[in-house]
Protein backbone atom coordinates (compact mmCIF):
# COMPACT_ATOMS: atom_id res chain seq x y z
CA UNK A 1 0.00 0.00 0.00
CA UNK A 2 1.39 3.66 -0.63
CA UNK A 3 1.81 6.07 2.08
CA UNK A 4 -0.44 8.82 2.74
CA UNK A 5 1.34 11.70 0.78
CA UNK A 6 1.52 9.09 -2.32
CA UNK A 7 -2.06 8.00 -2.23
CA UNK A 8 -3.52 11.22 -2.03
CA UNK A 9 -1.30 12.62 -5.06
CA UNK A 10 -2.04 9.09 -7.32
CA UNK A 11 -6.06 10.13 -6.28
CA UNK A 12 -5.25 14.02 -7.42
CA UNK A 13 -3.42 13.53 -10.33
CA UNK A 14 -6.29 10.95 -11.50
CA UNK A 15 -8.89 13.46 -10.17
CA UNK A 16 -7.63 16.24 -12.08
CA UNK A 17 -6.64 14.03 -15.35
CA UNK A 18 -10.09 12.70 -15.91
CA UNK A 19 -11.69 16.16 -15.36
CA UNK A 20 -9.70 17.92 -17.50
CA UNK A 21 -10.06 15.34 -20.30
CA UNK A 22 -13.89 14.66 -19.99
CA UNK A 23 -14.42 18.98 -20.06
CA UNK A 24 -12.15 18.52 -23.82
CA UNK A 25 -14.65 15.57 -24.83
CA UNK A 26 -17.92 16.92 -23.38
CA UNK A 27 -17.76 20.28 -21.99
CA UNK A 28 -16.65 21.08 -18.48
CA UNK A 29 -17.05 18.23 -16.20
CA UNK A 30 -16.43 17.83 -12.85
CA UNK A 31 -15.52 14.48 -11.09
CA UNK A 32 -15.94 12.81 -7.61
CA UNK A 33 -14.97 10.17 -6.06
CA UNK A 34 -16.10 7.70 -3.18
CA UNK A 35 -13.65 5.74 -2.14
CA UNK A 36 -12.56 2.56 0.81
CA UNK A 37 -9.10 2.45 1.52
CA UNK A 38 -9.25 -0.67 3.47
CA UNK A 39 -11.42 -3.84 4.15
CA UNK A 40 -13.83 -2.91 7.39
CA UNK A 41 -12.47 0.98 6.87
CA UNK A 42 -14.56 4.22 6.49
CA UNK A 43 -15.50 5.42 3.44
CA UNK A 44 -14.36 9.12 2.25
CA UNK A 45 -15.51 11.18 -0.27
CA UNK A 46 -13.27 13.84 -2.54
CA UNK A 47 -15.78 16.34 -4.42
CA UNK A 48 -13.70 19.05 -4.90
CA UNK A 49 -15.68 20.64 -7.15
CA UNK A 50 -18.75 20.48 -5.58
CA UNK A 51 -20.04 17.77 -8.03
CA UNK A 52 -22.65 15.96 -5.44
CA UNK A 53 -24.22 19.29 -3.78
CA UNK A 54 -28.14 17.86 -3.08
CA UNK A 55 -27.34 14.28 -3.87
CA UNK A 56 -26.40 13.96 0.06
CA UNK A 57 -29.68 12.16 1.13
CA UNK A 58 -29.62 9.79 -1.75
CA UNK A 59 -26.01 9.10 -1.18
CA UNK A 60 -26.55 8.27 2.93
CA UNK A 61 -29.40 5.48 1.74
CA UNK A 62 -26.71 3.97 -0.70
CA UNK A 63 -24.34 3.68 1.95
CA UNK A 64 -25.61 0.48 3.28
CA UNK A 65 -25.25 -0.62 -0.50
CA UNK A 66 -21.67 0.33 -0.86
CA UNK A 67 -21.22 -1.69 2.24
CA UNK A 68 -22.13 -4.81 1.00
CA UNK A 69 -20.56 -4.21 -2.70
CA UNK A 70 -17.43 -4.71 -0.15
CA UNK A 71 -17.63 -8.30 0.12
CA UNK A 72 -15.76 -10.68 2.38
CA UNK A 73 -13.41 -12.22 -0.93
CA UNK A 74 -12.11 -9.36 -2.87
CA UNK A 75 -11.08 -10.41 -5.75
CA UNK A 76 -7.38 -9.55 -7.82
CA UNK A 77 -8.98 -8.37 -10.74
CA UNK A 78 -11.35 -5.37 -10.82
CA UNK A 79 -15.00 -6.26 -10.12
CA UNK A 80 -17.66 -3.93 -11.35
CA UNK A 81 -20.73 -2.89 -8.69
CA UNK A 82 -24.16 -1.88 -9.76
CA UNK A 83 -24.95 1.76 -10.72
CA UNK A 84 -26.59 4.01 -7.98
CA UNK A 85 -28.10 6.13 -10.55
CA UNK A 86 -27.92 9.32 -9.49
CA UNK A 87 -29.66 12.11 -11.24
CA UNK A 88 -27.93 14.13 -13.46
CA UNK A 89 -24.76 12.00 -13.15
CA UNK A 90 -22.68 9.24 -14.82
CA UNK A 91 -20.90 6.85 -12.53
CA UNK A 92 -19.10 3.92 -12.28
CA UNK A 93 -17.06 1.88 -9.18
CA UNK A 94 -16.09 -1.52 -8.22
CA UNK A 95 -14.13 -3.52 -5.44
CA UNK A 96 -10.96 -5.16 -5.91
CA UNK A 97 -8.04 -6.50 -3.30
CA UNK A 98 -5.69 -3.34 -3.09
CA UNK A 99 -9.06 -0.82 -3.22
CA UNK A 100 -12.01 -2.50 -1.79
CA UNK A 101 -14.41 -0.30 -3.41
CA UNK A 102 -14.33 3.02 -5.44
CA UNK A 103 -17.34 4.99 -7.25
CA UNK A 104 -16.37 7.78 -9.81
CA UNK A 105 -19.14 9.76 -10.84
CA UNK A 106 -19.44 13.05 -13.48
CA UNK A 107 -21.82 14.95 -15.13
CA UNK A 108 -24.16 13.95 -17.94
CA UNK A 109 -25.10 16.82 -20.48
CA UNK A 110 -28.33 16.11 -22.29
CA UNK A 111 -26.95 16.65 -25.35
CA UNK A 112 -24.15 13.91 -25.50
CA UNK A 113 -24.58 10.90 -28.13
CA UNK A 114 -23.78 7.84 -25.28
CA UNK A 115 -23.02 7.96 -22.01
CA UNK A 116 -20.55 4.41 -23.23
CA UNK A 117 -17.09 6.06 -24.00
CA UNK A 118 -17.78 8.27 -20.96
CA UNK A 119 -18.08 5.22 -19.15
CA UNK A 120 -15.48 3.07 -20.48
CA UNK A 121 -13.04 6.90 -19.40
CA UNK A 122 -14.49 6.38 -15.62
CA UNK A 123 -13.38 2.74 -15.76
CA UNK A 124 -10.10 3.27 -16.82
CA UNK A 125 -9.64 5.57 -14.17
CA UNK A 126 -11.02 3.31 -11.08
CA UNK A 127 -8.34 0.52 -12.91
CA UNK A 128 -5.66 2.86 -13.05
CA UNK A 129 -6.20 3.90 -9.14
CA UNK A 130 -6.29 0.00 -8.50
CA UNK A 131 -2.97 -0.68 -10.35
CA UNK A 132 -1.51 2.77 -8.29
CA UNK A 133 -2.50 1.15 -4.91
CA UNK A 134 -0.62 -1.86 -5.53
CA UNK A 135 3.00 -2.57 -3.97
CA UNK A 136 5.15 -1.55 -7.12
CA UNK A 137 3.26 1.11 -8.44
CA UNK A 138 5.32 4.38 -6.94
CA UNK A 139 7.00 5.38 -9.74
CA UNK A 140 3.31 6.01 -12.00
CA UNK A 141 2.06 8.60 -9.85
CA UNK A 142 2.71 11.84 -12.59
CA UNK A 143 1.64 9.86 -15.31
CA UNK A 144 -2.33 9.01 -14.76
CA UNK A 145 -2.82 12.79 -15.13
CA UNK A 146 -1.77 12.73 -18.76
CA UNK A 147 -3.18 9.99 -20.11
CA UNK A 148 -6.67 10.55 -18.81
CA UNK A 149 -6.27 13.86 -20.33
CA UNK A 150 -6.08 12.70 -24.11
CA UNK A 151 -8.29 9.13 -23.29
CA UNK A 152 -11.12 10.35 -25.62
CA UNK A 153 -10.35 7.82 -28.94
CA UNK A 154 -9.50 5.00 -26.21
CA UNK A 155 -12.35 5.28 -24.85
CA UNK A 156 -14.21 5.50 -28.32
CA UNK A 157 -12.63 2.13 -28.78
CA UNK A 158 -13.24 0.61 -26.09
CA UNK A 159 -16.71 1.06 -26.33
CA UNK A 160 -17.31 0.22 -30.15
CA UNK A 161 -15.12 -2.95 -29.48
CA UNK A 162 -17.47 -3.89 -26.18
CA UNK A 163 -19.98 -3.32 -28.41
CA UNK A 164 -19.22 -5.36 -31.69
CA UNK A 165 -18.47 -8.11 -29.08
CA UNK A 166 -21.60 -8.45 -28.09
CA UNK A 167 -23.45 -8.31 -31.71
CA UNK A 168 -20.42 -10.92 -33.33
CA UNK A 169 -18.39 -12.37 -30.63
CA UNK A 170 -14.94 -11.72 -29.92
CA UNK A 171 -13.47 -12.86 -32.56
CA UNK A 172 -13.78 -9.83 -35.28
CA UNK A 173 -10.90 -8.39 -37.27
CA UNK A 174 -11.93 -5.04 -37.98
CA UNK A 175 -9.20 -2.42 -36.61
CA UNK A 176 -10.87 -0.06 -34.70
CA UNK A 177 -7.84 2.05 -34.14
CA UNK A 178 -6.73 3.16 -37.93
CA UNK A 179 -10.78 3.34 -38.44
CA UNK A 180 -11.21 6.32 -35.98
CA UNK A 181 -7.34 7.37 -37.52
CA UNK A 182 -8.81 7.30 -40.96
CA UNK A 183 -12.30 8.99 -40.17
CA UNK A 184 -10.41 11.68 -38.45
CA UNK A 185 -8.17 12.37 -41.27
CA UNK A 186 -10.63 12.10 -44.03
CA UNK A 187 -12.28 15.04 -42.01
CA UNK A 188 -9.46 17.32 -41.89
CA UNK A 189 -9.14 17.00 -45.65
CA UNK A 190 -10.72 19.20 -47.93
CA UNK A 191 -11.28 18.66 -52.04
CA UNK A 192 -11.13 21.72 -54.18
CA UNK A 193 -11.56 24.05 -51.14
CA UNK A 194 -14.83 21.91 -49.86
CA UNK A 195 -15.23 20.16 -46.64
CA UNK A 196 -16.19 16.04 -47.06
CA UNK A 197 -19.88 15.34 -47.30
CA UNK A 198 -21.48 11.50 -47.20
CA UNK A 199 -20.63 8.33 -45.35
CA UNK A 200 -18.87 5.75 -45.30
CA UNK A 201 -19.66 2.59 -44.01
CA UNK A 202 -16.78 0.43 -42.24
CA UNK A 203 -17.66 -4.06 -42.41
CA UNK A 204 -16.67 -6.57 -40.82
CA UNK A 205 -14.71 -8.19 -43.10
CA UNK A 206 -16.22 -11.72 -43.33
CA UNK A 207 -19.72 -9.45 -43.70
CA UNK A 208 -18.49 -7.82 -46.83
CA UNK A 209 -20.86 -11.11 -48.69
CA UNK A 210 -23.59 -9.57 -47.13
CA UNK A 211 -23.37 -5.73 -48.77
CA UNK A 212 -25.69 -4.72 -51.23
CA UNK A 213 -22.99 -3.59 -53.84
CA UNK A 214 -23.94 -1.20 -56.08
CA UNK A 215 -20.32 -0.67 -57.58
CA UNK A 216 -17.65 -3.10 -56.15
CA UNK A 217 -14.08 -1.83 -57.13
CA UNK A 218 -11.17 -5.01 -58.27
CA UNK A 219 -9.13 -6.18 -55.22
CA UNK A 220 -6.20 -4.59 -56.54
CA UNK A 221 -7.22 -1.30 -57.20
CA UNK A 222 -9.03 -0.76 -53.85
CA UNK A 223 -7.91 2.69 -52.22
CA UNK A 224 -5.87 2.14 -49.33
CA UNK A 225 -8.11 3.77 -46.17
CA UNK A 226 -4.34 5.36 -45.47
CA UNK A 227 -4.31 7.36 -48.32
CA UNK A 228 -6.22 9.91 -47.35
CA UNK A 229 -6.36 12.15 -50.21
CA UNK A 230 -7.46 9.64 -52.27
CA UNK A 231 -9.94 8.15 -49.59
CA UNK A 232 -11.68 11.72 -49.63
CA UNK A 233 -11.67 12.16 -53.48
CA UNK A 234 -13.81 8.95 -53.73
CA UNK A 235 -16.02 9.86 -50.91
CA UNK A 236 -17.54 12.51 -53.64
CA UNK A 237 -19.05 9.55 -55.23
CA UNK A 238 -21.82 9.49 -52.58
CA UNK A 239 -21.87 13.05 -51.69
CA UNK A 240 -26.05 13.83 -51.56
CA UNK A 241 -27.14 10.54 -51.93
CA UNK A 242 -28.31 7.85 -49.85
CA UNK A 243 -25.24 5.91 -50.91
CA UNK A 244 -22.02 4.94 -49.37
CA UNK A 245 -18.94 3.88 -49.19
CA UNK A 246 -17.62 0.42 -47.84
CA UNK A 247 -14.31 -0.19 -46.25
CA UNK A 248 -13.07 -3.33 -44.20
CA UNK A 249 -10.59 -0.96 -42.44
CA UNK A 250 -8.14 -1.19 -44.81
CA UNK A 251 -9.75 -0.47 -48.10
CA UNK A 252 -12.55 0.97 -49.99
CA UNK A 253 -14.48 -1.85 -51.16
CA UNK A 254 -17.08 -0.22 -53.39
CA UNK A 255 -20.08 1.92 -53.22
CA UNK A 256 -23.34 0.67 -51.95
CA UNK A 257 -26.86 0.79 -50.04
CA UNK A 258 -29.52 -0.48 -48.24
CA UNK A 259 -29.34 -2.55 -45.10
CA UNK A 260 -26.05 -3.14 -43.60
CA UNK A 261 -24.00 -6.16 -41.76
CA UNK A 262 -24.57 -5.97 -38.00
CA UNK A 263 -20.92 -4.33 -36.13
CA UNK A 264 -20.58 -2.03 -38.81
CA UNK A 265 -19.54 1.45 -37.85
CA UNK A 266 -21.05 4.80 -40.08
CA UNK A 267 -18.84 7.65 -40.61
CA UNK A 268 -21.25 10.45 -41.59
CA UNK A 269 -19.15 13.29 -42.85
CA UNK A 270 -21.36 16.63 -43.10
CA UNK A 271 -18.83 19.77 -43.65
CA UNK A 272 -16.77 20.71 -41.21
CA UNK A 273 -17.82 18.20 -38.67
CA UNK A 274 -19.71 14.30 -38.71
CA UNK A 275 -21.23 11.92 -36.63
CA UNK A 276 -20.34 8.41 -35.78
CA UNK A 277 -22.48 5.30 -35.34
CA UNK A 278 -22.55 1.74 -34.47
CA UNK A 279 -25.97 -0.29 -35.57
CA UNK A 280 -27.73 3.02 -35.65
CA UNK A 281 -26.72 4.17 -32.20
CA UNK A 282 -24.90 7.46 -32.25
CA UNK A 283 -21.27 7.13 -30.68
CA UNK A 284 -19.64 10.62 -30.71
CA UNK A 285 -19.32 13.59 -32.92
CA UNK A 286 -16.23 15.12 -34.67
CA UNK A 287 -14.69 18.34 -35.61
CA UNK A 288 -11.82 19.88 -36.15
CA UNK A 289 -9.46 17.19 -35.93
CA UNK A 290 -11.18 16.07 -32.76
CA UNK A 291 -13.61 13.61 -31.33
CA UNK A 292 -16.45 14.91 -28.70
CA UNK A 293 -19.19 13.88 -27.42
CA UNK A 294 -22.21 16.28 -28.14
CA UNK A 295 -24.63 15.34 -31.05
CA UNK A 296 -24.34 18.93 -31.84
CA UNK A 297 -28.07 19.41 -30.96
CA UNK A 298 -28.84 23.08 -29.25
CA UNK A 299 -29.40 21.93 -25.13
CA UNK A 300 -32.69 23.80 -24.78
CA UNK A 301 -34.24 21.94 -21.28
CA UNK A 302 -34.17 25.45 -19.65
CA UNK A 303 -36.59 26.17 -22.43
CA UNK A 304 -38.63 23.20 -22.54
CA UNK A 305 -38.88 23.84 -18.08
CA UNK A 306 -40.02 27.73 -18.71
CA UNK A 307 -42.50 26.66 -21.23
CA UNK A 308 -43.90 23.54 -18.60
CA UNK A 309 -44.22 26.57 -15.82
CA UNK A 310 -46.68 28.69 -18.94
CA UNK A 311 -50.20 28.77 -19.47
CA UNK A 312 -49.63 27.13 -22.32
CA UNK A 313 -51.77 24.12 -23.38
CA UNK A 314 -49.41 20.80 -23.80
CA UNK A 315 -50.30 21.07 -27.30
CA UNK A 316 -49.07 24.62 -27.73
CA UNK A 317 -46.16 23.89 -25.21
CA UNK A 318 -44.70 20.87 -28.01
CA UNK A 319 -45.39 22.94 -31.14
CA UNK A 320 -43.50 26.49 -29.56
CA UNK A 321 -40.94 24.16 -28.38
CA UNK A 322 -40.57 22.41 -32.13
CA UNK A 323 -40.33 24.80 -34.09
CA UNK A 324 -37.80 27.33 -32.13
CA UNK A 325 -35.46 24.49 -32.02
CA UNK A 326 -35.72 23.87 -35.54
CA UNK A 327 -34.53 27.78 -36.21
CA UNK A 328 -32.00 27.54 -33.23
CA UNK A 329 -30.31 24.52 -35.14
CA UNK A 330 -30.79 26.25 -38.45
CA UNK A 331 -28.49 29.59 -37.21
CA UNK A 332 -26.13 27.18 -34.91
CA UNK A 333 -25.48 25.31 -38.28
CA UNK A 334 -25.16 28.04 -40.42
CA UNK A 335 -23.00 29.87 -37.92
CA UNK A 336 -24.78 32.97 -37.79
CA UNK A 337 -26.52 34.80 -34.80
CA UNK A 338 -30.35 35.59 -34.08
CA UNK A 339 -32.54 36.63 -31.25
CA UNK A 340 -35.98 34.80 -31.22
CA UNK A 341 -39.05 36.29 -28.87
CA UNK A 342 -41.65 34.09 -27.79
CA UNK A 343 -44.13 36.41 -26.94
CA UNK A 344 -46.58 34.05 -24.58
CA UNK A 345 -49.42 36.88 -24.48
CA UNK A 346 -52.99 36.23 -25.53
CA UNK A 347 -52.52 39.49 -27.15
CA UNK A 348 -49.09 39.80 -28.56
CA UNK A 349 -46.68 42.88 -27.82
CA UNK A 350 -46.13 45.51 -30.28
CA UNK A 351 -42.15 45.86 -30.98
CA UNK A 352 -40.16 47.92 -33.10
CA UNK A 353 -39.40 46.04 -36.25
CA UNK A 354 -40.35 44.65 -39.64
CA UNK A 355 -44.04 43.24 -38.81
CA UNK A 356 -45.48 40.75 -41.31
CA UNK A 357 -49.32 41.69 -42.94
CA UNK A 358 -49.83 37.94 -42.25
CA UNK A 359 -48.29 35.86 -39.44
CA UNK A 360 -46.51 33.19 -41.39
CA UNK A 361 -47.67 29.81 -39.48
CA UNK A 362 -44.85 27.67 -38.47
CA UNK A 363 -46.50 24.11 -38.96
CA UNK A 364 -45.66 24.85 -42.60
CA UNK A 365 -42.25 23.94 -43.95
CA UNK A 366 -41.99 26.10 -46.17
CA UNK A 367 -42.73 28.83 -43.66
CA UNK A 368 -39.90 27.48 -41.51
CA UNK A 369 -37.59 27.90 -44.21
CA UNK A 370 -38.35 31.45 -44.47
CA UNK A 371 -38.05 32.36 -40.85
CA UNK A 372 -34.71 30.75 -40.68
CA UNK A 373 -33.32 32.73 -43.33
CA UNK A 374 -35.04 35.89 -41.89
CA UNK A 375 -33.85 35.23 -38.69
CA UNK A 376 -29.71 36.10 -40.66
CA UNK A 377 -31.72 39.67 -40.90
CA UNK A 378 -29.92 41.68 -37.92
CA UNK A 379 -33.23 42.29 -34.75
CA UNK A 380 -35.27 39.43 -33.64
CA UNK A 381 -37.57 37.18 -34.22
CA UNK A 382 -41.31 37.74 -33.07
CA UNK A 383 -42.95 34.26 -32.49
CA UNK A 384 -46.30 34.60 -30.80
CA UNK A 385 -47.45 31.42 -28.49
CA UNK A 386 -49.50 29.54 -31.04
CA UNK A 387 -46.06 29.18 -33.18
CA UNK A 388 -46.69 32.10 -35.97
CA UNK A 389 -43.93 34.66 -37.06
CA UNK A 390 -45.21 38.30 -35.85
CA UNK A 391 -42.23 40.13 -37.73
CA UNK A 392 -39.03 40.10 -37.89
CA UNK A 393 -35.75 42.37 -37.02
CA UNK A 394 -36.77 43.54 -34.22
CA UNK A 395 -35.04 45.88 -32.04
CA UNK A 396 -35.31 44.95 -28.15
CA UNK A 397 -34.94 47.89 -25.50
CA UNK A 398 -35.16 48.47 -22.25
CA UNK A 399 -33.22 50.10 -18.89
CA UNK A 400 -30.07 48.34 -18.08
CA UNK A 401 -30.19 45.38 -15.56
CA UNK A 402 -28.22 43.67 -12.98
CA UNK A 403 -26.64 40.37 -14.84
CA UNK A 404 -25.30 42.55 -17.83
CA UNK A 405 -22.31 41.36 -19.40
CA UNK A 406 -20.73 43.53 -21.58
CA UNK A 407 -18.40 40.27 -23.39
CA UNK A 408 -21.49 38.75 -24.55
CA UNK A 409 -22.49 41.94 -27.01
CA UNK A 410 -25.41 43.83 -27.82
CA UNK A 411 -27.97 40.71 -28.94
CA UNK A 412 -27.81 39.02 -25.33
CA UNK A 413 -27.54 42.45 -22.88
CA UNK A 414 -30.54 43.90 -25.02
CA UNK A 415 -32.77 40.28 -24.54
CA UNK A 416 -31.61 41.20 -20.61
CA UNK A 417 -33.50 44.20 -20.42
CA UNK A 418 -36.25 43.83 -22.45
CA UNK A 419 -37.11 40.39 -20.97
CA UNK A 420 -37.08 42.12 -17.36
CA UNK A 421 -39.24 44.44 -18.83
CA UNK A 422 -42.18 42.49 -20.21
CA UNK A 423 -43.81 39.93 -18.80
CA UNK A 424 -44.90 36.64 -20.47
CA UNK A 425 -41.66 36.49 -23.11
CA UNK A 426 -38.70 34.02 -23.64
CA UNK A 427 -35.83 35.39 -25.56
CA UNK A 428 -33.32 32.88 -27.27
CA UNK A 429 -30.10 34.05 -27.78
CA UNK A 430 -28.07 32.26 -30.31
CA UNK A 431 -24.21 33.25 -30.58
CA UNK A 432 -22.41 32.81 -33.63
CA UNK A 433 -20.17 31.09 -32.43
CA UNK A 434 -22.84 28.20 -31.60
CA UNK A 435 -23.89 28.64 -27.81
CA UNK A 436 -27.61 29.35 -26.86
CA UNK A 437 -28.90 31.41 -24.05
CA UNK A 438 -32.54 30.89 -22.76
CA UNK A 439 -33.72 34.34 -20.94
CA UNK A 440 -36.43 34.92 -18.88
CA UNK A 441 -37.25 37.96 -16.76
CA UNK A 442 -34.06 39.71 -17.10
CA UNK A 443 -31.83 36.41 -16.50
CA UNK A 444 -30.32 33.97 -18.15
CA UNK A 445 -31.49 30.86 -17.63
CA UNK A 446 -28.79 29.14 -19.09
CA UNK A 447 -26.08 30.25 -16.91
CA UNK A 448 -24.10 28.11 -15.35
CA UNK A 449 -21.75 28.34 -12.47
CA UNK A 450 -18.06 29.11 -13.74
CA UNK A 451 -16.18 25.96 -13.78
CA UNK A 452 -12.15 25.65 -12.67
CA UNK A 453 -10.22 23.01 -13.09
CA UNK A 454 -9.07 21.20 -10.33
CA UNK A 455 -5.54 22.18 -10.41
CA UNK A 456 -6.96 25.80 -9.71
CA UNK A 457 -8.88 24.66 -6.44
CA UNK A 458 -6.52 22.96 -4.40
CA UNK A 459 -3.77 20.91 -3.58
CA UNK A 460 -3.91 16.90 -3.03
CA UNK A 461 -7.18 16.92 -1.14
CA UNK A 462 -8.06 15.98 1.59
CA UNK A 463 -10.77 12.99 2.75
CA UNK A 464 -14.43 13.87 4.03
CA UNK A 465 -16.05 11.19 6.00
CA UNK A 466 -19.13 12.70 5.85
CA UNK A 467 -20.81 9.33 4.37
CA UNK A 468 -21.02 7.97 7.96
CA UNK A 469 -22.55 10.91 10.14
Amino acid sequence: MLDTAQWRMSIYNILDGLSDGLSHFSGPSRVALIICLEKNGPFYILDPQNLLDGHQPRLKDLFQTFHEAVSDILLPEFAPVEDPQLAGLISYGGSCTTLPFQMWFTEEYPDICSKGPILRWLEYAATQLCAEFSQDAGLRNDTSSYVLQGYAQHAIRDYIIDKRSEALGMDTYLRIYPTLNAILGISNTREEGAWPRGKIAFVEPRLLQHVHFQASFPRMEQPLLVNLRHCRKTLQAVENSERFLISDGCTLAGVASGELPPGSIIATFEGNHGMVSLDGELICSFASGNFLATNRRPNLVQLEEALLESSLTPKQQHSIFQHTTQVVIQARERKHGCTLVLDLNTIPRNIAGQTLQTPLDLSMPENIDIACSLAKVDGALHISKSSTLLGFACLLDGRTVPGENRARGARFNSALRFTAMHKNIIAIVVSSDRPVSVIQHGVELTAQCRWKPISYISTPPLLENWLEE
